[in-house]
Order: structure tokens, then sequence, then C-alpha cells
């Protein structure tokens, strides 16, 4: 069947309603969406056990998370095409089920390989389920009510990595690591029977078909992105590209994703219908989205990384602290939703990268005599930001696309979302690990014998120990406990650039969205009224 232009719908398209409620549509999606993305941050904390368990290094441990993180981004591109091959509503069940079972399997590994194995899957059938949910809620609710649909979205794909770390840790103390993949059978089962009673393929997603299998398309984008994902998640541990294997994997990733680009601009039959990007609204909301990518899951680990390691915070403690998050984004969630079919999204985009600026700006003052106050303002409203952003501009960016394109386009929406959080994070680390050099060459300089306040410093230790009567201690201990400090300011400092580079992030993305053409999205919901 030849394809209609681009921003236009077929002309056998039609306005098409579920037979069931879309708010039970949403339920339904919900659910699994959570599931998936709760996946992607509940492990973290539990890596020292698993490795502990399966007689693994605790970095050998962490290709349970690269693997997961590789697979999903390798099969998000292509979801669309895989629903036209088997169905929309089935693709869903299949990945499921997939994931349940993967779940199962995760949960009962006695060897690293096999957990690995297991992970690979769950990641994969995840990055399917993903953009299939996140379509089946677009397609379900008319254009002027999609805000309440993304609304429920979001609070899978906002809150769940919030919740992630705080559940895995109250798991893995109180039961055991194996239980953080349990839990997803009894909801899996769940998701499969609501899917079965309310999910129904509209009528162009039955008709399509898939045509000729581009293999060669795929292919170069399974090597292009997952050889991406594991340089972005490996790079900081081997110092990038002073390892030669990081080298040889970007040049191999470049050189494929380039060829990807060009073959998928030529096949008949591509995997992935580059032609959404002659879109305005879905470019440019693209771009967004990784800026949002980046800053969600950017200070998603910076904030438990210094409350644990400069703090002195556990894993449990930690999660609690950044938990008002989650909070914050449910409210801000119901209001957007409802916000945006009134007003003009555009400023709800903007003031959310305006409340994102000066949390990230408020946690650049951090010292190591905060209360946990200071950390729980910034984050409930981080959450706040977080909602006010991902409703309008999810549904922005597809606002101008016919429903038949939304497959295509919430599959590169959620892969470069999730590509932006992995810059996010492998930026951040290291610019911590850098800055924190940066820092303690700087601050060690002024440690010298010339150096009054130092020498101050350094005899009053000395006296103190020798009043406990521990003469080594005295001569030995006092310059220790000194470059101690030294260490932990400069990580402080390094810390406090991290936050700050974030604010300054935040603050580029404030005036972008007024860039959105308002008159794309107006003509796209007449069309749809008509």
């Amino acid at each position: 069947m030849e394809r209609a232009p681009l921003g236009q719908a077929p002309q056998t398209e039609e306005p098409w309603r579920p037979s069931h409620d879309p708010r039970a549509v949403a339920l339904t999606v919900v659910l699994p969406t959570f599931m998936v993305v709760l996946d992607t941050s509940v492990a973290n904390v539990s890596l020292p056990y698993v490795a502990g368990t399966l007689s693994a290094s605790t970095h050998e441990a962490t290709w349970m998370l690269t693997s997961y993180l590789v697979a999903n981004a390798i099969v998000l591109p292509s979801t669309h095409w895989m629903a036209r091959l088997v169905g929309r509503k089935r693709l869903l069940v299949w990945s499921i089920l997939l994931f349940t079972l993967s779940s199962a399997a995760s949960g009962a590994a006695h060897s690293l390989a096999m957990l690995i194995a297991a992970r690979v899957i769950q990641g994969a059938s995840g990055g399917l389920l993903l953009p299939t949910s996140q379509a089946v809620l677009l397609e379900s609710f008319p254009r002027e009510e999609r805000g309440e649909a993304m609304a429920a979205f979001g609070l899978g794909v906002v809150v769940a990595p919030v919740v992630g770390p705080t559940l895995g840790g109250w798991i893995t103390d109180n039961y055991s690591w194996r239980w953080i993949f349990y839990i997803n059978v009894p909801l899996g089962v769940l998701a499969v029977f609501l899917v079965h009673l309310c999910i129904e393929d509209p009528p162009y997603a039955q008709k399509a078909r898939p045509g000729s299998i581009d293999a060669l398309g795929f292919g170069l984008m399974a090597v292009g992105l997952g050889a991406l994902q594991v340089i972005l998640d490996k790079g900081q541990q081997d110092d990038w590209f002073s390892a030669v294997w990081i080298r040889w994997f970007t040049a191999l990733s470049a050189a494929s994703l380039l060829a990807f680009l060009l073959w998928e601009m030529r096949a008949r039959e591509p995997v992935v219908d580059l032609r959404v990007f002659r879109d305005r609204n879905f470019s440019l909301g693209i771009f967004l989205v990784t800026t949002y990518g980046l800053i969600l899951f950017g200070a998603l680990v910076l904030l438990p990384l210094f409350l644990e390691e400069l703090m002195g915070y556990n894993a449990f403690r930690s999660g609690l602290a950044v938990s008002p998050r989650g909070l914050g984004a449910a409210v801000s969630m119901t209001i957007a939703g409802r916000l945006v079919s009134r007003m003009d999204g555009r400023y709800l985009i903007s003031a959310g990268f305006l409340l994102l600026a000066w949390a990230g700006f408020e946690l650049g003052r951090i010292n190591l005599e905060i209360s946990v106050w200071s950390v729980v303002w910034p984050n409930a409203t981080i959450g706040l930001a977080l909602g006010f952003i991902f409703v309008p501009l999810t549904t922005l960016t597809v606002a101008s696309l016919p429903n038949a394109e939304i497959g295509t386009a919430t599959g590169l929406y959620n892969l470069m979302r999730n590509l932006g959080g992995s810059f996010g994070i492998a930026a951040l680390t290291t610019l911590i690990a850098r800055h924190a050099q940066a820092h303690q060459s700087v601050l060690a300089a002024h440690l010298t014998s010339t150096n009054p306040v130092f020498q101050y410093g350094l005899h009053r230790l000395q006296v103190f120990f020798s009043l406990q009567g521990d003469a080594w201690m005295a001569a030995h201990g006092a310059p220790a406990t000194l470059y101690r400090l030294l260490l932990q300011q400069s990580a402080l400092l390094a810390f406090v650039d991290a936050f700050r580079f974030l604010g300054f992030l935040a603050l580029i993305g404030i005036p972008l969205p007024f860039l959105l053409s308002k008159g794309g999205i107006q003509r796209a919901g007449a069309s749809a009224m008509e």
C-alpha cells in the first residue's frame, strides 16, 4: 500500500474510538509501563548483593544493567514495524508475557551469564512495550484529551525511576535481590488479562502490512545503538578514549548509524520511517525530550551518589530523601493533564524548565552540613517540573502527525529520552570524576609548610591526638585526616559543579518551546474535530 505524505492522514483514515472507556485503556497500559520503567532503576542498589550471590565482581555485575539498556535501545525504534507485523494488541500481549517470563528467569538465575541473558530479553520486550503502550494511549483519546492520556502515562515513566531505588533497597535489605524481579510476575499476569479485556486494534492498524523485512536496516541500527549504549554505560570506568576498545566501538557505532540513516532514507520499506522528522514539531520535540531525559536521569544519579558517598546515607535513606520528586511529579502530571487542553502548552513546558533551572542552582549551594530538607524541596520542585514538561511536550510533539505515524513517532521519542538519560549519566559521572581531580589539585596547593592556616590546623590536630595518648596518630594520623578532608571537599565541589551544569542546561530549554508551531497544532486539532 502506498504511503501517504507525512503530516497528512491517509485517505482511508477515519475518526476512530475504542469500544472501552479510554480511561480503562489508560489504566491497562500504565500498569505494564510502570513495571518496565521501574526495572531500569530498581536493580541498581542491589549490585553488591547480586555480585556476592553469583560469585562475580561488582564491575562484572554491572552488565546486568548494561544488557537491559542495550537491548531496550535496539528495539525501541523498530516497534512500529513489529506492530504492523503482528498487530498492536498481540505485540502488547507478547511483550508483557516475555517481560514477565524473563523477570522470573532473572530472579531464578544461578549464574551471571543466565542473569544477563534474562535481562537482555527483559530489555528487548520492555522496549517493544513502551512505545506500543504510548501509541495505544494516544490513539484511544481524542486529540483534545491527549493531555490527560499523557498525564496517566507520565506517572509510569517519570515516577517509576524515582520509586525504583527506594523500593529496590527496601526489598534487598528485607528479603532478597531476587524479589525485585519476582514482583513483576503477578503484575505481568494482571496486565495480560487487562490487555485481552480492554485493548483493540484500530482499523488502520488491522489493515496495515509490514512489507518486506528490512534486515540490513535493523542490523545496522542494532549494531550502532548497541555499541553506543555500551560506550555511554562503560566509558567512564575505562577512562573513555584512552581505552582502545572505546575507540573501536565509537568508530563502529558512528559508521553503523551513518550507514543506517543513508539506507533508511532510500529503502522502500524502512524499519524506521525517518520521514517523521520532516514535521517541525516532532523534530524540535525530540531535541527537547533528549534534554529532558539528560536532566531527569542525571539528577536521579547525582543525588543518591552525593547522599551516600559524602553524607553517609544508606541506600534506603537516600531513596526516601529523593522520593518527594515522585510526589511532585504525580501532582504536576494531574494538573498539566487538565491545563494542556485549556492553555498554550508551550508556556507549561517553559515553566517546567524554569523550575528545573531553579532546582539545579539551589542544589548547587549544597555543603556537608545541610539538613535533609535542603534536598527534599529541590527534589519536589524537580518533580513538579517534570510533569509540566512531559505532558504538554509529548502531546505537542505528535499533535500534527496522523494516527498512522504515531507508532513510529513514539518509538523514536522514547529512544531519544532514554539516550538523553544515558548521555546525561555518562557526562555527569565523568564531570564529577574530572572536576574532583581538578579541585583536589587546586586545594592541595594550599597545604604547604608556608601556609599559616594549614600549619595551624595541622598543629591543632597533632595536639588533639597527643592528648589522646597516641603519638603515632599525632605524627601520621593528623596529615591523613587533613588529606581525607581534602578529598571530601574536592568531591563536594565537583557535585556543586554538576548541579549547576544541570541548572544552566535547563535554562537553554526555557525559550525553545516557543519554536513549536502553534498553527500546526491548531490545524491538527481542527482536522480531528471535523
